[in-house]
């Protein structure tokens, strides 16, 4: 009885194994299989950690993360972490977990543009790409894949020479700075300090609010104070911008076109648009938050063996005039609502 049982159970074997391997090219027109094949482990599971800053710190950053998290995600055949902090020493360590925890990418937008180098040389020795976005580091190209960055040298460029084609009889800025160290902060910093050392603006104050609008409006407020003459107010960011002004309406000094001061920040937020839009504002300098799909796309192209067409993408940007700003480039180029 066994051995009958077992034959059974052979020829019942042999005749499912028939039925799976004849189904393909017959049962369907064409010869195609309905069923698509089953995703493997490798193509649904790319390893990517991601080290950013955290999205309170601006507008243009909460732009920034939502698009990441719309691009790298487990329906587009990733498992991600993420690490956020404004902090450098915060970042290096998380990034060095993701080295440990073994993912396949490390995508980065640091803290300050110093102290990477042991860090992506760990990357590199243990097979792990590295992508940076939004900020360069101070680094060697032979450490990372590819940068997908802003050009924040050319933005402070574009923001300083709309500033002298106003051709005011005097410049006397208040400089409100970003994160020190940032790539961003340096970029917008160093054009104005130029015009500050030829002597062709003066520089009132100073002074770093962390991308933050109530140090912002505090830096203003102590100016105001003081009693010192200034007609611009030159903010990198948009945020910080917002509480310049803050301190100036309080203080009854009038501001945008026209009027007292003029008011300068970056990011593009839709707020700081509508800003410009109503004459509040004077200028506002672009800078593009979106680069997850443009390193995905080169994810893309490294899985299946490719090779990627250069070092450095640099996202397009401009500057905006109070002038000549409409609803459309409102529409198009603002951030958030």
């Amino acid at each position: 009885m066994k051995r009958i049982l077992c034959l059974v159970m052979v020829l019942l074997l042999c005749a499912l194994t028939l039925a799976g391997c004849g189904g393909g090219a017959g049962n369907t027109p064409g010869g195609a299989d309905t069923a698509p094949p089953a995703a493997t482990e490798e193509a649904i599971n790319i390893k990517v950690g991601i080290v950013n800053n955290p999205p309170s710190e601006s507008g243009y950053r909460e732009a920034n993360v939502k698009d990441f998290e719309s691009v790298f995600t487990a329906a587009n055949g990733y498992a991600v972490q993420t690490f956020y902090s404004l902090k450098n020493d915060e970042q290096l360590n998380a990034a060095k977990q993701f080295i440990t925890d073994g993912v396949d990418y490390l995508l980065i937008s640091a803290a300050a543009t110093d102290g990477w180098d042991s860090v992506l040389q760990a990357a590199k020795e243990t097979g792990i790409k590295v992508f940076l976005f939004d900020r360069m580091l101070n680094t060697s190209e032979d450490l990372y894949e590819a940068a997908v960055v802003s050009d924040m040298a050319k933005e402070g460029e574009t923001a300083v020479k709309w500033l002298k084609d106003q051709n005011l009889p005097e410049y006397n800025v208040i400089h409100i700075q970003g994160a020190m160290g940032s790539d961003a902060q340096i970029g917008r910093t160093a054009a104005l300090d130029a015009e500050f050392a030829a002597g062709t603006m003066k520089k009132v104050t100073q002074q770093t609010a962390t991308w933050d609008e109530a140090a912002a409006k505090q830096i203003v407020e102590s100016v105001v104070n003081s009693g010192e003459t200034f007609n611009v107010i030159y903010a990198e960011n948009d945020g910080m911008a917002k509480g310049a002004v803050a301190a100036l309406d309080e203080a009854g000094i009038t501001h945008g076109v026209g009027k007292d001061v003029i008011i300068m920040g970056f990011d593009c937020n839709k707020w700081a648009l509508r800003e410009l839009l109503a004459k509040n504002w004077n200028y506002d300098g672009q800078c593009s938050p979106f680069q997850a799909q443009v390193i995905s796309d080169m994810i893309g192209t490294l899985e299946s063996g490719g090779t990627l067409p250069g070092k450095k993408i640099i996202s397009e940007e401009k500057g905006f005039d109070a002038a000549t700003i409409t609803q459309a480039d409102i529409d198009t180029y603002g951030l958030g609502e």
